[in-house]
């Protein structure tokens, strides 16, 4: 099954791997962001989420049957994280009060489970692995004001809903926030390039425990299929590749792809943010010296949230059996997904 689909933010990391998917499997695409990337096949429709205005004139002329949601901003608190975000939401469900909805899916992740960026794997959380049906945590958290929104919203209107959680996210794309394998590909080409040890930026416990990722592929196949699966309607699910792994293990294997020797580790965070402090006129020079297309260091790294990844006091790993039993079985190694996406920043000439 197929249909229109419009992405709320298309050219990030979920958004732009989402679209690729879907145009392969024969869906009509739009893309929408403020500033969309080119996607064969995708029909770029420009927009801001926080103006009603812009929305409504983009929006106008469109029918999509199946919405993305795969965007959010960031903001000073959580709060206005809550206020902006709900809001973006709301305004882009409103803008498209005629369109023929089916199904409206919402990507999060696992702070629903750890909570939100200021009181980030604190408190009393929930067991490991994460369940979708544990309960929410009693703080401000955007994520659930989202869930609200698109809750409200179906209940008026009759559609069908999924929200995704995703662990940490391998895949292309340049410029997003939340993109810890082409952070790591730029720390240890870095390392490489300058002679500093490739040193494990994070906690014992992210060190030692078991945790898990998600290839940003295979949550491309995730949401189409919860999309269009009638039993998998109205329902969260967590999404990960379904294998494990410890960072001990992880580290060592992408080393060895950079042709690294990982340092041992001291036991102790040293985090991305104060490694790779002043490393830009460094990129740029080395990006001059083999032709490389992005010479900004802050187009492609994420230090802080790579940082809050591999920083938390204690291990994450998500349960996927909701997914398991509905039907949707794919799998994808998770040090393949970290090479893949390694060949491919070398392909296109982003790391040397």
């Amino acid at each position: 099954m197929t249909g229109t689909a419009l992405i709320a933010g298309a050219s990030g990391i979920v958004g732009n791997n989402l679209a690729r998917h879907l145009v392969e499997t024969g869906w009509t695409v739009h893309g929408l962001a403020r500033r969309p990337m080119d996607i064969a096949g995708v029909t770029p429709v420009v927009a801001d989420l926080t103006d009603p205005a812009s929305l409504t004139a983009a929006l106008a002329e469109l029918r999509p049957t199946h919405v993305f949601l795969t965007t959010w901003m960031r903001q000073a608190t959580e709060a206005e994280n809550c206020r902006v975000n709900g809001a973006m939401v709301r305004n882009l469900l409103d803008a498209l009060g005629a369109a023929p909805l089916a199904h409206v899916a919402l990507v999060t992740g696992l702070k629903h489970y750890l909570g939100p960026f200021e009181a980030y794997g604190k408190g009393t959380l929930p067991q490991t692995p994460f369940r979708e049906d544990q309960d929410r945590l009693p703080v401000e958290n955007f994520y659930y004001v989202q869930e609200d929104e698109v809750f409200a919203a179906a209940a008026r209107r009759g559609f069908t809903w999924s929200v995704h959680r995703p662990h940490t996210i391998v895949g292309y794309a340049l410029g997003n926030a939340m993109n810890m394998g082409v952070t790591l590909a730029v720390y240890a080409t870095l390392c490489r390039e300058s002679g500093r040890p490739f040193l494990f930026p994070g906690s014992p416990q992210q060190w030692n425990g078991l945790t898990d990722v998600t290839d940003a592929r295979l949550l491309a196949r995730h949401l189409a299929w919860a999309s269009t699966t009638p039993q998998a309607a109205d329902h969260a699910f967590n999404v990960v590749n379904g294998d494990v792994f410890r960072w001990s293990w992880m580290w060592g294997r992408i080393a060895a792809w950079f042709g690294l020797e990982p340092a041992p580790y001291s036991g102790a965070a040293a985090p991305l943010e104060q490694q790779m402090a002043g490393a830009a006129p460094l990129w740029r020079d080395l990006a001059e010296r083999h032709g490389l297309v992005e010479p900004d260091l802050d187009r492609l790294a994420s230090a802080w949230h790579t940082d809050a990844d591999l920083g938390r006091p204690i291990e994450v790993v998500t349960d996927m059996s909701r997914s398991r039993r509905l039907g949707f079985l794919d799998y994808q190694p998770s040090d393949d997904a970290f090479f893949d996406l390694f060949s491919r920043l070398r392909a296109e000439r982003i790391i040397p």
